[in-house]
């Protein structure tokens, strides 16, 4: 089963991805004013409430100008897949859609985009009793034997998970039981067909240097604004947060930093430094992804400047 976006509907929505810290936020309060549209968070961080300042959220007045959504959506004890992502983007599209405005997608995270696009394989239903019966034999092995179960099945899928994400890896096994296919074959969608693609699907492409100027400028005013205490709360809530949100980048380092594995200065370099090795990667994978117009932007324009090459064509 594939979960995706109708296809008029997916050509009426416009997307503006990039790396961290390129001008997304900014450029698309602008630019949804101008093309009549809500905003539809991208990002696989900020589905998480309580992790505001690690994951740049918008501020109240950025959300009182133009409506956001999918952000702030589920506890950071949980866990979310792109499938569940893709799932609720369409309720909110149809939604959008319904009041005559145009969804608005904005965010860094690709296989969230490549989702939306091509749709996401959600597989069968899921199968209580061979879940319970595999968790059992897991928890009777030492080291990653789960792991090791999917490695044999599934080696791509494998390489994607972390050994102790039970959760997935179970999901991984479970599909493989129920269809005799490798979860990772399913889940290959192939690029849309020039006539099926959505014509407004733009990635923001900066200079390096300004980038990682930025970047470096962002993470000093997210630990002054209060990083450290922020993660502090998380930490102290029952139930903790989970596995997710601790890798969380930001959160991670700081989490090291409060358990004395590192000195506050460490962590903000560690960040800055795990931060631009993200960018690079947003990069690859928005270049790689053949709907993507690629926007080469200098960072000395205004973003109404931006918006006025971004709306032109509009259909």
């Amino acid at each position: 089963m594939t979960t995706q976006l109708d296809p008029g509907l997916l050509r009426r929505c416009w997307f503006l991805a990039g790396p961290t810290a390129s001008g997304k936020s900014d450029l698309a309060l602008v630019l949804a004013e101008r093309i009549g549209a809500e905003i539809v968070a991208m990002d696989s961080m900020t589905v998480y409430r309580r992790m505001d300042l690690g994951t740049a959220k918008p501020s109240s007045e950025d959300l009182r100008r133009v409506p956001h959504h999918l952000l702030d959506i589920i506890e950071p004890h949980e866990e979310y897949s792109v499938a569940e992502y893709v799932a609720a983007a369409v309720e909110v599209c149809e939604s959008i859609d319904k009041r005559a405005a145009r969804p608005l997608f904005v965010g860094g995270t690709g296989l969230f985009l490549r989702g939306l696009l091509r749709g996401v394989f959600s597989g069968p239903p899921a199968d209580r009793e061979f879940r319970e019966r595999l968790e059992r034999e897991a928890s009777q092995h030492e080291g990653d034997w789960l792991w090791d179960r999917v490695q044999r099945v599934d080696p791509d899928c494998a390489q994607r998970l972390h050994p102790h994400d039970t959760r997935r890896l179970v999901r991984a096994l479970e599909v493989f039981e129920l269809t005799g296919r490798p979860l990772s074959q399913q889940q290959q969608q192939q690029s849309l067909p020039d006539s099926e693609r959505p014509p407004h699907v733009f990635w923001l492409s900066p200079p390096r240097d300004w980038l990682y100027d930025r970047i470096n400028r962002r993470v000093l005013s997210m630990v002054a604004s209060g990083l450290v205490e922020e993660v502090q709360r998380l930490l102290s809530a029952d139930p903790p947060p989970g596995r997710t949100a601790r890798q969380a980048l930001g959160y991670k380092e700081i989490i090291d930093h409060l358990e004395g594995d590192q000195t506050l200065e460490e962590a903000v370099d560690t960040i800055q430094r795990h931060t631009r090795r993200l960018a690079r990667k947003q990069t690859t994978w928005f270049r790689n992804l053949s709907e993507c117009q690629e926007v080469t932007i200098s960072g000395a324009e205004t973003v109404e400047e931006l918006a006025d090459r971004l709306d032109q064509g509009r259909e």
